[in-house]
């Protein structure tokens, strides 16, 4: 992160001259706009925090500094160990928060930012700009950074700012997003597909897939010299759009080539024929 919390960096203060909490301070630091403010009653419950302290270093001291209690035990730390305590904090806020934002009063919050369009929009062309919500693709720490999905093409995507592009996917997990598209569901709200789809194009014809059996029957009989049809160069000539029929006539041209047996198949034919 930028700083560390400490009341000498601190730039937010309240009206009456109070600083502001460990919690707030840090969804107000740059980068962590993705973040909700998580209710001190949540983190206070034990239950919301079972099997955090395994995996988290100086988990309690990193407890105490999220929720600002002063500690007689952390004054004997090191600046070293004071620098790692500040950096389980943010590890422990993160995967406080991906369990928060589940909750009711966390998917609403969290709304309230994607309705903002506070995540982003979708880069996708006939996405049209819809907006994006983020998603992690592991619930285990350090394995994937945070991607943001979109609901209407059913995509992910990386965040275009590199601040947001370091932060851990597991501080908003794998079932936020859908979990809050699942509720939005339930209460009417739909989120349509995309109403097109790209289609690529040579020389004014729709592209085939790969292995198309037309296509590669073409360009067998090509190599070996067999048939010439002239649908090849309908589909390659740079004056196709001009000059050659419309695609239907080239799909009539490819069908018979299909239908036509090859030139081995004929000269065997010919030769039963002639032995009979």
């Amino acid at each position: 992160m930028d700083e560390a919390y400490s009341p000498d960096n601190m730039e937010y203060e309240y009206e009456d001259e109070e600083l502001v909490s460990w919690i707030t301070w840090f969804c107000d630091l740059k980068g962590n706009e993705f973040f909700c403010m998580v209710d001190r009653e949540f983190i206070t419950d034990d239950f919301n925090l079972t099997g955090l302290a395994p995996i988290v270093p100086f988990y309690h001291y990193a407890l105490e500094l999220i929720l600002d209690v002063e500690s007689m035990e952390s004054d004997g730390l090191t600046e070293q160990q004071k620098r790692l305590v500040e950096s389980s904090a943010e590890i422990l806020y993160g995967l406080i928060h991906a369990r928060f934002i589940t909750t009711g009063r966390g998917l609403k919050l969290m709304e309230e930012k994607y309705v903002q369009g506070e995540f982003g929009s979708c880069p996708r062309v006939f996405c049209e700009g819809h907006a994006l919500l983020p998603v992690g693709q592991s619930d285990v720490v350090r394995e994937s950074s945070v991607k943001l999905f979109c609901p209407r093409c059913e995509d992910i995507y990386h965040p275009r700012s590199v601040r947001h592009r370091s932060l851990d996917g597991a501080f908003w997990g794998t079932t936020f997003p859908h979990l809050l598209l699942m509720q939005l569901r339930e209460r009417g709200v739909s989120i349509p597909p995309p109403n097109q789809q790209y289609v690529p194009k040579v020389y004014g014809f729709r592209v085939r897939k790969p292995g198309a059996p037309l296509i590669a029957k073409v360009a067998e009989e090509e190599e070996t010299g067999a048939v010439h049809t002239g649908a090849e160069d309908a589909l390659r000539s740079p004056e196709a759009g001009a000059h050659q029929k419309d695609e239907k006539s080239v799909v009539a041209r490819l069908s018979a080539v299909a239908q036509r047996p090859s030139a081995e198949s004929s000269s065997c034919a010919s030769s039963k024929v002639k032995a009979e």
